[in-house]
Parts: C-alpha cells; sequence; structure tokens
C-alpha cells in the first residue's frame, strides 16, 4: 500500500507494514541508503554489504569497477523489486549484461563459507514494533537454506542457478533437492538456524560473535530507513499503534565468517510446507503476535459514526497528544549536543505522562517476547544513537532507561507502576513521585532546573 493509503487505517487497527519501508525492502533502495550511510560513517561501520550499481544511472561507475576489476570478477545482476530468484544471473562478461532496465548489479561474493561443498544463507526475522520509539526484535531462531548443487568458482558453471542461488523457491525444483523434516537436524538442503549454530559449534567456531554482528548490521540497516519511515509515519499514520512490521534478512558468511547483508524482505514468506517450516515459522509467529499486542476495540469506537468524526474524544481513547510541558522537556534535551552519560541520565528524574505511558508500553510489550531478543533499545544501544540521521527524544528516553534498569528490571517495573496507580500516565503529573515538575518552563529554565539538579 503507497503512504497516503495508511490514512484509511482506523485507531484500533494494524497493519503489517510501515509506510516508507521499502526504502530497505527493494535492493536498489536498500544500496542506496546504506551506501550513504557507509560515506558518513565509513567502511568499518557499513561495511557489511556488497558494492553494488543501479542501472541504468550507475552505468558508467559500473564500467570503470568492471574494467578495474578484470576478466575474473563475477557480478550477479538481479531485478530490483522482484522475489523469489527471480530475473537473477551471475555473469563475468560485458556482453552479458542484460538490457533489461531498471537493474542492481552486485559484486559477487565468489568466495562464500560452504558445508559438505554447498554455499548458503540464512533467513533471519527480524520484527519492529514501532519507529519512534524504535523498538526492535530478532527471532532466535531462522532458516539455513542450502543450494543444491555442490558450488565451483568456475565460469563455466554460472547458469547453473542450483548452485549460485539459494532460494528455496529455485532449488526446490531440483531433482537432487533434499528435504529435511526435522528442524535439530544437519541434513538436507534446510536446516534451522540453531541447528547450524551448533554444527559451527563442534567445529570450534565462536558462533556467538557472529550472531552479534548480525545484530550489529540489522539495527544499522533498520536505522538507515528510519528518516524515511518516520518521516511518512507523521504524515499519514493517525496511531502509532497501527503498524508494525516483519522482515525478513538474507545474510551470507564469507569464508572468513564475516556476515554479509543480501536484501531485505518485507514480505518473508511465511508458507510451511514441512515439519521443520512449522517448527520456525510456527512458533515465530505465534510469539510475534503476543508481541503485537492487539487490543480489541470497544463497540463505539467501531461504528461507522465515529470513523467519520475524527473528534478529539474519539482519539484521545488511543494516543494522547503530549502537552506543552512535555513539549519543553523534549525541546530541552533535542537541543543539546552533549554526549555526557551523566547528562542524559537526568531525563528520567521527571518522568512526564506521555514518557510514563511510553515506557510502561515498552515493559509490557518486553515481556510477551517468547523467543524474540529485543536488540534496540538494549543497555548497549547508546553508541548506535549517533547513526540517526536526526536525535529522537524517545530513544534517548528508552536508552538511559535501559542503561539503569536493565540489571533490576523489576525495580523500574514498581516505579512504572506506582505511577500509573497514581495516575500520572493519564495526565496528573502532580502525583510523580519526583521531586521537579516542569510546569510552564521555557527551555532556558528548564536547562537552570536541570543544572541546579545535577
Amino acid at each position: 500500500m503507497k503512504s497516503p493509503g495508511f490514512k484509511a487505517i482506523r485507531e484500533f487497527q494494524k497493519l503489517n507494514h510501515f509506510p516508507g519501508s521499502f526504502q530497505i525492502g527493494r535492493k536498489d533502495r536498500l544500496w542506496r541508503n546504506l551506501s550513504k550511510m557507509q560515506a558518513r560513517f565509513g567502511k568499518r561501520e557499513f561495511g557489511f554489504f556488497p558494492r553494488s550499481f543501479i542501472l541504468p544511472q550507475d552505468i558508467k561507475l559500473l564500467r570503470k569497477a568492471w574494467e578495474d576489476g578484470g576478466s575474473k570478477h563475477k557480478w550477479i545482476v538481479k531485478p530490483p523489486a522482484s522475489a523469489r530468484g527471480i530475473g537473477i544471473q551471475v555473469i563475468h562478461k560485458w556482453s552479458q549484461m542484460p538490457r533489461k532496465r531498471p537493474l542492481l548489479v552486485q559484486k559477487y561474493l565468489h568466495k562464500p563459507y560452504l558445508i559438505s561443498g554447498n554455499k548458503f544463507d540464512l533467513r533471519i526475522y527480524v520484527y519492529v514494533t514501532s519507529y519512534d520509539p524504535l523498538r526492535v526484535y530478532i527471532f532466535n531462531d531462522g532458516l539455513v537454506r542450502f543450494a543444491s548443487c555442490k558450488y565451483s568458482p568456475s565460469m563455466k558453471t554460472l547458469n547453473n542457478k542450483f548452485m549460485h542461488l539459494t532460494n528455496y523457491s529455485v532449488n526446490k525444483k531440483n531433482s537432487e533437492y533434499q528435504s529435511n523434516s526435522d528442524d535439530k537436524a544437519c541434513q538436507g538442503h534446510k536446516w534451522a538456524l540453531k541447528a547450524l549454530w551448533q554444527y559451527l559449534g563442534s567445529q570450534g567456531i565462536n558462533t556467538t560473535l557472529i550472531w552479534e554482528e548480525i545484530k550489529d548490521m540489522v539495527i544499522k540497516t533498520i536505522i538507515a530507513s528510519d528518516p524515511y519511515v518516520n518521516s511518512r509515519v507523521k504524515m499519514h499514520v493517525r496511531s502509532s499503534y497501527s503498524c508494525h512490521e516483519l522482515f525478513g534478512f538474507d545474510i551470507m558468511l564469507d569464508e572468513n565468517l564475516k556476515p554479509w547483508v543480501l536484501e531485505v524482505n518485507i514480505s518473508p514468506s511465511l508458507h510451511s510446507n514441512t515439519p521443520l517450516d512449522v517448527s520456525i515459522k510456527g512458533q515465530m509467529i505465534r510469539d510475534l503476535l503476543n508481541l503485537a499486542g492487539f487490543v480489541l476495540p470497544l463497540r463505539e469506537d467501531i461504528a461507522p459514526s465515529s470513523f467519520s468524526a475524527s473528534s478529539s474524544t474519539n482519539r484521545s481513547k488511543w494516543r494522547s497528544d503530549i502537552s506543552t510541558d512535555e513539549k519543553v522537556k523534549r525541546a530541552f534535551y533535542l537541543s543539546q549536543r552533549f554526549g555526557d552519560q551523566d547528562f542524559c541520565a537526568t531525563i528520567l528524574d521527571v518522568l512526564t505522562p506521555d514518557d510514563v505511558r511510553v515506557l510502561a508500553e515498552s515493559e509490557d510489550e518486553l515481556c510477551r517476547k517468547g523467543d524474540f531478543e529485543r536488540v534496540f533499545p538494549s543497555h548497549a544501544s547508546s553508541r548506535y544513537l549517533r547513526f540517526f540521521e536526526q536525535p529522537r527524544y524517545l530513544n534517548i528516553l528508552l536508552n538511559q532507561w535501559e542503561q539503569k534498569y536493565w540489571l533490576n528490571r523489576r525495580k523500574g517495573i514498581n516505579l512504572l507502576r506506582d505511577l500509573c496507580e497514581k495516575r500520572v500516565h493519564l495526565g496528573n503529573l502532580a502525583d510523580s513521585v519526583h521531586h521537579l515538575h516542569p510546569t510552564t518552563l521555557d527551555i532556558q529554565s528548564f536547562q537552570t532546573v536541570y543544572t541546579c539538579h545535577i
């Protein structure tokens, strides 16, 4: 659905997409956005995506890179918005370049890590429940999809899709494809991710390090889409409740076990044709729907009359606009350019009604995570804040909350429970347990109060 269509979503409804998520869901947009991040922060932070060119606009750059690389280099050609391996080719001669436009031409990872001679990729399930504040979860299991022919670097094999492509929809057509029904078995051409970790661990490989690198890439890729998604959400979506999205990250390990993001799917396949699929995807979907936190609306909220009348009463049942005082607090923290953690920690000294609502929702959601792991925010997510195009108040708030309470989550929950019992989350700031209460402070006054407090 195009972004303006999201205006039709009512406050009590959820759609399994965010407007603008195609900015990482299309192969060409993914490359454009990650390359922008790489230009700003360097290859060390954003060097996990193969060098790519978008045709026709990058044709001269591609030709130069092609000539510099010589005839031994392989390139993979992909339609920018296709799926299931449709239209993908591996080539090594300029004359083989398709004339169809547009195209994404990507440097081929010609030295993949092999198991029993076969290349493979990983399907990682990433669930985003909110973009402001950003909350990102990764499912602790996934799928490992193998090519159904043993890999050869020979140029003569480039037409063999069963060797060079790992898509299940391609390889299932091979008569030599071997299915696997056991989520614990390392056999056949599809494994569970946990089975892969066990296999690699038996080879003496540090799988924890690989998993941490994958989580790092996922967070940075989602952040790359942040400015596009948030601007469209603010423009077209009535309530932050109304959007959530499951992404399917396709990741490949090279011969040095470095993970590379190949693409991001905004509609990952949830078909479960085998017991292995049912075991992995079934658990994932169950936990996702629990995380989604659907709220059953009252009858009057879904009546046709309530939809046509966009009254403030109807709207307030689903979200409360922040007050002037809360806007002052937000402006104060966003106007500062301090990297001082002690200063940032003062954001928790006075919890406004909206602060309490957001923190309570975050903690409530986290209790329903199942086999998902929340990777942002986390106690270690401070380092990612600098990658956002612009700072976001709620990201700073949740980041500081995690740093303060991640080792004693119960203490934080008890504080929120106490504030909610005093109805602070409904706007009764006077009953807050805190001693500082911004009322009609301007930014300068707010700064004075906080400076004295520190």
